[in-house]
């Protein structure tokens, strides 16, 4: 399982038009599945951006979580992170889990990530075409990979 997540001041996802999942401060995670991914994955990345401390306390420093700040999510499922461009000059999505296959993982993340939280996750809709409007907060973006937990 691999993420982006960017802090943001606002994020709202769009699919033909209507608004389907949308925050005010807090994370947007762009979140992506390999077959091979299980229910460990999942809890795991749940758990790390449960806590992962990018919002700044009274100092000035990045101290707080999401939780700690009081944050929302939102949480859009996206194949292309997993795109190789080792050969060639189109990219190949060979690793990315199959939409039947993804779609369970993600709801299933969504769910533990809701847990890990406290909170409702907002999301996007999966398989559409969405258009995702952010203010990157910062800017934070942090890439994420379970497979590789630095």
């Amino acid at each position: 399982m691999r993420v982006v997540v960017q802090r943001v001041a606002a994020a709202r996802v769009e699919v033909d038009g209507q608004v389907s999942g949308s925050i005010a401060r807090g994370l947007l995670v762009l979140a992506g599945f390999e077959a091979c991914d299980a229910a460990a994955d999942l809890d795991w990345m749940a758990a790390k951006l449960g806590r992962l401390r990018i919002f700044a306390d009274a100092e000035g420093v990045m101290n707080r979580s999401v939780v700690d700040a009081d944050g929302e999510v939102l949480a859009v499922s996206q194949f292309t992170l997993f795109a190789s461009t080792r050969k060639g000059n189109r990219p190949s999505w060979s690793r990315a889990a199959p939409p039947e296959v993804a779609q369970p993982l993600f709801e299933r993340f969504v769910a533990r990530l809701e847990v890990a939280l406290g909170r409702r996750v907002a999301t996007g809709v999966f398989g559409a075409d969405m258009q995702v409007h952010l203010v990157n907060d910062g800017p934070v973006t942090i890439s994420i990979d379970s497979r590789q937990p630095e």
